[in-house]
């Protein structure tokens, strides 16, 4: 009830405040666990991505962020859940497994921490998560990239790509440099998403 009532009123608010243009929505397949992979510039990133995705989203949120009563329900209600940054939170992760496995649709920031410049995107990698877990899942990735000042009637544009898919991986254990060479690709065709005006 809260989340139908909460995706509503953040809807219509970000779709007026920030003049959100969505492309692509037809490429998040309807059904099936799927992992959403975003590039991520700001805190609001998961409340847009959570009015903008065709299907209810679940994802990783930093821990802090649930330390604001209203601001955690509110991202709670949307599909977030917490994960303790920097400490190898396998709970997270065996969350983010059961969740696919129950054909859900989960978010993730490959690159771990909001990244708000052009420049920082040059120098920022995407973290291996992703894709081990896209992997060890055995589901589709879908890139997304948020395009577009995050100010006042500035607009925004939401690109959904086509999915990736890692079929040739699954049931391969694969090492250090192999998840980061993936996350590298994986990292291209999400800032290949990007609107440039």
């Amino acid at each position: 009830m809260f989340y139908s009532f909460a995706t509503i009123v953040c809807r219509i608010f970000l779709f007026f405040a920030y003049r959100l243009k969505v492309i692509g929505r037809e490429n998040v397949p309807s059904e099936g666990g799927v992992l959403l992979v975003f590039n991520h510039r700001s805190y609001m990133d998961v409340v847009i991505a959570g009015v903008t995705c065709p299907r209810k989203l679940n994802f990783m949120a930093k821990s802090e962020l649930f330390k604001k009563k209203f601001f955690a329900r509110l991202i709670s209600s949307l599909g977030a859940y917490p994960i303790q940054r920097g400490r190898g939170d396998i709970g997270a992760i065996k969350s983010t497994l059961a969740k696919l496995s129950d054909n859900e649709a989960v978010l993730i920031f490959p690159e771990g921490k909001r990244v708000k410049t052009v420049d920082d995107e040059k120098h920022t990698r995407a973290k291996p998560g992703a894709v081990m877990i896209a992997v060890h899942g055995k589901v589709p990735v879908v890139p997304v990239y948020i395009s577009g000042k995050l100010k006042f009637m500035h607009k925004v544009t939401i690109t959904y790509g086509k999915p990736i898919y890692y079929t040739e991986y699954y049931g391969q254990k694969l090492n250090i440099e192999q998840l980061q060479s993936l996350s590298d690709e994986m990292m291209k065709e999400i800032r290949k998403l990007k609107v440039v005006k």
